[in-house]
């Protein structure tokens, strides 16, 4: 079986990710998107909050699941038995970064393999930092995020501001 790891920390899910979801979920006999709980970013939502979002919306995709881990990507793709990792990029200026990680993943665990995807064009401005303003000032995210993670949004921030 064929197992991939799509980690981030999904803080909240938006359109971009579903769309890496969905064809990573077609690549791979089981996809597990993980929420990491490793980031030095503060979290609007805990990770019971994202996993709820998560678990609402991969019921779309069968052979996906939801998961949470702590430490390096890295070694819980290889503790979960997965040969790969997807990475979803938006622009080119996110390659640096991810070239970097996955070269030191490889370094770490040879045996797993990073796989980056390219959001679609129309998802490629998309970023949870800016969904999350977005939705703080009470504009329109529908076109965003998916209509639980909008519902969770304006549960923590209230209606529009301005």
């Amino acid at each position: 079986m064929r197992l991939a790891i799509y980690p981030g920390t999904f803080d909240p899910i938006t359109l971009g990710h579903l769309d890496i979801i969905e064809r990573a979920a077609g690549l791979f006999d089981r996809l597990v998107v993980s929420v990491s709980l490793s980031s030095p970013k503060t979290p609007l939502f805990s990770m019971e909050e994202r996993l709820a979002m998560l678990g609402e919306v991969l019921v779309a995709y069968p052979n996906t699941s939801a998961d949470s881990f702590t430490g390096l990507t890295v070694k819980y793709a290889q503790k979960s038995g997965a040969q790969a990792l997807i990475r979803g990029l938006r622009a080119i200026s996110d390659f640096e970064n991810e070239f970097m990680m996955a070269l030191t993943n490889k370094k770490l665990v040879p045996s797993v393999e990073t796989i980056f995807l390219m959001t679609r064009a129309e998802f490629s401005f998309i970023s949870s930092s800016a969904v999350k303003e977005v939705a703080f000032y009470g504009g329109y995210v529908c076109d965003m995020v998916p209509p639980a993670v909008e519902k969770m949004l304006r549960s923590k921030y209230g209606g529009p501001k301005g």
